[in-house]
Parts: structure tokens; sequence; C-alpha cells
């Protein structure tokens, strides 16, 4: 199983007319209400499975989320078909270590304004669908093989097509006591921040929506893997903790519609007035990743840094008159991470600093030889109330330009609303562990700018303007095995 590692307020109004506390609070009880229905079972004690058993294993360290699981009090269930499948696999001696695991999610999402992962703006969208499957298997002592399908439905920019997620050969090069070095070749999850490499998980994350500024959705398939080789290690620094790190050459998934809305302002499948045919295509170019994590024996301080270095290029259909011009690419992000786990509350805090850089052929003007700096952080805090009930509260800030943080500059030359190059986030929720495979959450977003919501889902050509202050909630089931 993989077990990967993973402000100043502006003034707001968080007392909408449609009262938002009393909707979040509504959401919570009929969830609720639904899952003590649909359990009707006696309760017994017994300690949670680690979150990494739904994932194949490789070594390193553990994610945040996973690192404060504790003792909850899970059920004595019904017999289904889930149950038994579980239960048949668990109890099977595979053969070379092999392990299947699984998870599935449903979420309902409703806004004031704008649209989320379908038409949430109008009575609601059940368009947030995840499902996932992996395997891994070890034939030799030090080779580790796995893979996983990926099935997600999210607005237009995810039509929930099955689709290879990872697929990794895992060779270990060394391991003696606490230090261990190999190397790690496929389709790779890409390594960065604490919550990247399984985001798709829900009970490894945590809310239903990550933060935006960091954890793009938008952009999500650029982020989350590629087909990459990669070294990686891990040591122990005196008595003090460990140190793990990963780092290699990528080559990025940039052919999604989302994708190449986000990096170049328009999609290319669209069709323009030069007929039916698309017009061009981003190149996937040979890129580097990289990313080192400090995390003490005790697991209360983790303290990480990553960093990209992201390149790809445009080309435009040979003979038709593309409106953007041959050209290329330089994404090149740094991350810094850092949070303090106690027993019943942890803090966790995020900073970007994401550096783009497009060469002067690129053509439309908005895009020729523009070179910025965006900006982005969230601080989050976590309290665990029982060993089933968790709340957490979180502020989350993205600028797409650090240097026109209000966006007016961007707007008067290009004629865009300021609000769609920046979004100020704050977020309320709460998570139920009904038992250790069944999950509730609800949560609330009162949101101030555009600057994370995707353009496929908001055309503004034909759903007029985007709002800039809107409410987003939120409510999900998660189930794993």
């Amino acid at each position: 199983m993989i077990q990967l590692t993973c402000s100043r307020l502006s003034s707001y109004r968080i007392v909408t007319a449609t009262c938002p506390w009393g909707r979040l609070l509504a959401l919570v009880l009929l969830t609720g209400g639904l899952s003590v229905q649909a359990q009707g079972i006696d309760q017994t004690q017994k300690k949670i499975e680690s979150a990494q058993q739904s994932m194949p294993l490789l070594p390193t360290s553990e994610l945040p989320a996973q690192a404060v699981e504790s003792n909850i009090n899970t059920a004595k269930q019904k017999p289904n078909f889930f149950n038994r499948t579980s239960n048949w696999l668990s109890s099977r001696n595979l053969p070379g270590d092999l392990q299947i695991h699984g998870f599935a999610s449903q979420g309902y999402i409703t806004t004031s304004d704008n649209d989320v992962f379908g038409n949430s703006n109008n009575g609601g969208s059940f368009g947030l669908t995840e499902a996932g499957l992996n395997i891994s298997v070890r034939p030799l002592p030090k080779l580790q093989l796995s893979a996983q399908v990926l099935s997600r439905r999210a607005g237009k920019g995810n039509s929930g097509m099955p689709r290879l997620d990872y697929a990794i050969l895992d060779y270990q090069l060394y391991s003696y006591d606490a230090n261990q070095y190999g190397i790690r070749v496929g389709r790779l999850k890409n390594p960065f921040g604490f919550y990247n490499e399984t985001r798709d998980v829900a009970h490894t994350r945590p809310s239903i929506l990550l933060p935006q500024s960091i954890y793009f959705d938008r952009t999500r398939n650029l982020g989350l893997s590629g087909d990459s080789v990669q070294l990686y290690g891990e040591t122990a620094i005196g008595n003090f903790g460990t140190f793990s790190t990963q780092f290699g050459v990528w080559w990025p998934i940039v052919n999604d519609r989302d994708t190449e809305v986000s990096l170049i302002g328009r999609d290319p499948r669209v069709p323009s007035d030069i007929g039916n045919q698309p017009i061009g295509q981003l190149n996937r170019e040979a890129s580097y990743i990289g990313r080192g994590i400090f995390e003490t024996n005790d697991k209360r301080l983790r303290l990480g840094i990553s960093g990209i270095w992201l390149n790809t290029s445009y080309d435009p259909r040979n003979g038709l008159k593309d409106p953007i011009s041959a050209g290329s690419l330089q994404f090149t992000p740094i991350y810094f991470s850092a949070q303090y786990n106690a027993e019943r509350w942890s803090i966790t805090s995020e900073y970007a600093i994401r550096h783009f850089k497009y060469d002067n052929t690129f053509g439309p003007m908005v895009l020729n030889n523009a070179d910025f700096f965006g900006e982005s952080y969230y601080v989050q805090g976590e309290y665990r109330f029982t060993p089933k009930w968790e709340g957490f509260i979180r502020y989350d800030v993205l600028y797409a330009d650090r240097s026109d943080r209000n966006g007016n500059k961007f707007a008067k030359e290009f004629g865009v609303a300021p609000h769609s190059r920046f979004a100020k986030d704050i977020t309320v929720g709460l998570r139920w562990n009904v038992t250790p495979e069944f999950m509730l959450r609800a949560e609330y977003h009162r949101v101030n700018g555009t600057g994370w919501l995707s353009r496929l889902d908001n055309p503004t050509a034909t759903e007029g303007p985007m709002s800039q202050h809107w409410d987003l909630y939120a409510i999900q089931a998660s189930y794993r095995f």
C-alpha cells in the first residue's frame, strides 16, 4: 500500500440573508439522519484502519490526515456486498502479497452564484463523483508493482471516463534501519505539498474541496500525476526525526480541456471561425519535480518544501488561422508546508509562489511575453471533538499576480472582471467517521472572488459574468475498502 507524505482577513460579511450557518446545520442533520437510518447496528470498539490501506504500499512518511487518526467507535455491520467482498479479500492468502483496495464518494454541491462541478447554481448538483480501484503486488522482497484506475466526474472538465491514475514500478535500492533509498518508474503521483498524492481518496484529505489556492481542481489532471522517473529516500536525523525526499524528471499531462483553458486562456477543441477543425494543442515536454519533508519522531511537527519546473509548448494547426501562435511556457512554483499535530487539534499551513513565463512568440497580447508571479496560501485548524467527530476552519487566499492583487490593472488592460484574478475563501466544515469505512462530511464556503473557478463550468459568453461574492454548500458520503 502506498504510504505517501501526505493574512490578513479581508472584510467579510459572514452572515447572509440566507443564513449560511443554518443551512450548513440542516445539511449536517440531514446526512446524519440518513446515516443512522441506514446503519441500524450495535456499536463496539476497535482501532481504525490506516487510511493508506486504500493505496498500494511504498516507503515514505504518513499523510498528515492519517497521522492523527485514532481509535473510533465502529459498528458490527450487517452482511452486504461490500462487506463480504472486503472480508473475502482480507481473508485470502493472495500470491505475492497481493492487495486490492478501492474507494467511492458522492457529493452534492449548491451555490448562491456561479457553478461548481455542474449546474450548482440552479437547484444544486450531484456532479462530484469519485471512484477508484487499486492493486499492488510484491513479487520480490525489494520490488513492488502497483496501479490504480480512477473515475472522476466533476463538471465539464472531468466526464467520469475511467483512466489510468498511476502505474508504478518501485525498486528498493538500499534499506538499513530507518534509512532506505529506491527508484520509481511509471505514471507516478506528483510529490508536492501534503495532500496531492492521495487527494482522490476522500478519507485522506481534510475537506471535500482541498484549499484551491494550492490544489487547483481546474488543473487537477496536470497536478495529480505524470509519466516520471523518480529517486526517493528516507533517513533518520539523529534523535530528532526523519527526512524523506523524492525528485525526478516528469512528463506532465497537459491534454485536457481545463488545463488548456487555464494555461492558454481558451479551449482549442472549441471550433472557431475557421471551421470544425480543432485549433492546436499543448505539448508534453521534459519537466522536473521534487519534495523534501522533515518529520519529528513523535509525528507532531512536519515541515516540507516542494518545487516544480514545468515545461510545455503550444503548436497551432498548420495552415489555419489560429489566433494563438506557437510558443512555450515555463511554470515554476515553490511550495512551503508546515503542520503541527496535538492530541485533539492540528494546524496546517502552506504557501506557494508561482512563476509563469510565456515566451514572446505566443501571439495574443495577454500571453505574449507575459512574466509574472502568482501567490497562494492557506491556514487551517482542525479539532477532534471525539474519535468520530471532527471540525475544521480554513482561510484560503489566491492571487493570480502578486503585483496586481485586486486585479484592477489586468482588468483595465484586457477588459475582464477584476475578481477573476483573485479568490479569498473562508471555510468551515464537519466530518463524521460513521465507521472506519464509511464517512460523511458537510462544509460551507464564503468566497470573495472567482480566481479558481473553472471557465468551462462558467462560460461568460453564454451565462454572463460571474458573481464576485458567493456561497458554496457541500455534503459528501465516502466509502473505502
